[in-house]
């Protein structure tokens, strides 16, 4: 086991080999797509993302799940649920909060088969833009045309076309 440090509380953490196989190629997924990786394991609190990137104009909050075998006939990717994705966006909302993020949102699942002998990547799948939190129309007055992501307090909008 190798311990890895949180960005946010530095609190030390253990995950997985195959984990951080899984994470480091994900990450260098992102990377070749040209995002800039600003988080790995970043956590405050209860919450937690995998990683979490950024390009000119959007912001990619991603799950990774590595896996040594396809149990079910499940890619890896097939294993993030509604909860996981609740989660997701509760922590993506504290991030964008806590660093004062004003770019797009997106949310990313990337599934990573690992052979467990060799420890070689055998699947990489990338689910760009898996998901999308259900958006609320924000009242501040009624001309305002605006539709936000609104959670406590904060809000990332965009005007409607």
């Amino acid at each position: 086991m190798q311990r890895v440090w949180s960005s946010c509380d530095k609190m030390p953490f253990v995950t997985d080999p195959i984990g951080i196989i899984g994470e480091s190629e994900a990450a260098k997924m992102l990377e070749k797509k040209g995002f800039k990786i600003l988080e790995h394991n970043w956590r405050m609190g209860h919450l937690e993302m995998d990683l979490i990137a950024e390009s000119k104009n959007e912001i990619v909050f991603a799950e990774v799940k590595a896996r040594t075998t396809t149990f079910g006939g499940k890619s890896p990717e097939e294993y993030v649920d509604e909860d996981k994705k609740r989660r997701m966006v509760a922590a993506a909302n504290a991030y964008i909060k806590y660093r004062r993020i004003e770019k797009e949102p997106r949310f990313d699942i990337i599934g990573i088969l690992v052979d467990p002998n060799t420890n070689e990547v055998t699947y990489r799948g990338h689910l760009e833009n898996a998901f999308v939190p259900r958006l609320k129309t924000i009242h501040t007055n009624s001309f305002s045309g605006l539709l936000g992501w609104h959670h406590r307090g904060h809000t990332i909008g965009r005007k409607k076309k």
